[in-house]
């Protein structure tokens, strides 16, 4: 027998073990592996609804699941996509039903193709435009349903009931757990920001880097910022933030990389003035800049949005006693460059902290936070 209390304990178990598995951050890192498993779920409900109850032609409303939801994983995309996807399949379902029965009434094979051509090819001419995902579907359930003309009537309407099939499947299964590219976009740069400030927090110290180190490293930055920039348009979708507003951010982010690499490779391997290498931190905001890069981490992290609000703050009285350096161009240019990435990462700052209402989506605070 079970006591109370043994229950209360697995209950809690499985309580943890799901807020877990449904916490963005979880989700973000484990993506790909989330979604194969949305995909690999819906095509067994399809196999066993069309199976079950024995529908012919059963295996088009698995094409249809995989189809719909195969390459949708965010969720800005899946509201979009989803729905283009559920429209040129029902079209072309539509003018497959159409052909089929044209050829039925008329017995011309000649006719049947000519309208099929002319189909396809007014799907190809609008598959180039803004709705060019809906038309090439079109074409495709098009062709599916009505065949080469030589189908009946009734197979047509299987297939097109096969076709709704797979689409209320996946567009069912397409909200199980999405992927957020809110989060995602977040995430990416809170790590960038991340890896910055270790790498900043170097060249405060004057720690020798490594060439081979730093090129991967940068390599990753970079991966990221790309990534990031093919969240924007489901970001905008998900926050309704204007794209204006991302792009800004994307450019601060980049040039913030881009200053940060400029400091690395401008920085002297070994100066001999007083015997100590040469490091950053002539400056209160030089400083304090690593900090507020962790903060801006955080918050985007966890959702801890007064920790945009608190580096402003920390910037302004933070100090520290400055290197001792030679007056050369290279020391007035990295402190230069130094300078600019501060300027830049207060303007980050300044932009997430003004948006921060339409960023901040938590339903739920990510696990660990």
């Amino acid at each position: 027998m079970f006591s109370p209390t043994s229950t209360s304990v697995r209950h809690g178990r499985l309580s943890r073990l799901f807020s877990w598995i449904a916490s963005p951050y979880f989700r973000y890192r484990h993506a790909n592996l989330i979604h194969g498993v949305r995909v690999a779920l819906a095509v067994a409900m399809s196999i066993a609804v069309t199976t079950g109850i024995d529908v012919p032609h059963g295996v088009w409303a698995t094409v249809s699941v995989l189809v719909v939801v195969g390459g949708l994983q965010h969720y800005g995309n899946i509201r979009k996509k989803a729905a283009e996807r559920a429209i040129g399949t029902m079209l072309g379902a539509a003018f497959g039903l159409v052909l089929i029965a044209a050829q039925a009434l008329t017995g011309s094979l000649m006719l049947f193709f000519v309208l099929m051509c002319a189909i396809a090819g007014g799907c190809a001419y609008y598959a180039i435009g803004k709705a060019g995902y809906v038309a090439l579907l079109t074409a495709i359930t098009m062709v599916i349903v009505s065949g080469h003309g030589d189908l009946p009537f009734t197979t047509g309407l299987w297939r097109t009931a096969n076709v709704m099939i797979g689409v209320v499947i996946a567009l069912g299964f397409s909200f199980v757990l999405p992927q957020y590219a809110t989060y995602s976009w977040r995430y990416r740069l809170a790590d960038n920001l991340r890896e910055g400030a270790k790498i900043y927090g170097a060249l405060l110290e004057g720690v020798p880097l490594l060439p081979e180190d730093m090129a991967k490293r940068f390599f990753r930055m970079s991966q990221r910022l790309v990534q990031s920039r093919g969240l924007l348009e489901s970001v905008s979708k998900e926050t309704n933030l204007p794209m204006a507003r991302l792009e800004e951010i994307q450019r601060l982010h980049r040039a913030m990389l881009a200053a940060l690499e400029m400091l690395v490779t401008s920085m002297p391997e070994v100066t001999s003035v007083g015997g100590h290498r040469f490091a950053l931190g002539c400056s209160p905001g030089e400083v304090a800049v690593r900090r507020q890069l962790l903060q801006m981490a955080r918050a985007l992290r966890f959702g801890r949005v007064s920790l945009l609000h608190h580096a402003l703050e920390t910037t302004a009285v933070e100090s520290t006693v400055c290197a001792e350096t030679p007056g050369d161009h290279a020391t007035e240019g990295m402190h230069w460059l130094a300078m600019r990435f501060v300027e830049q990462a207060e303007r980050l700052r300044l932009r997430l902290s003004e948006v921060e209402r339409q960023w901040n989506i938590e339903g739920a605070r990510p696990f660990g936070a």
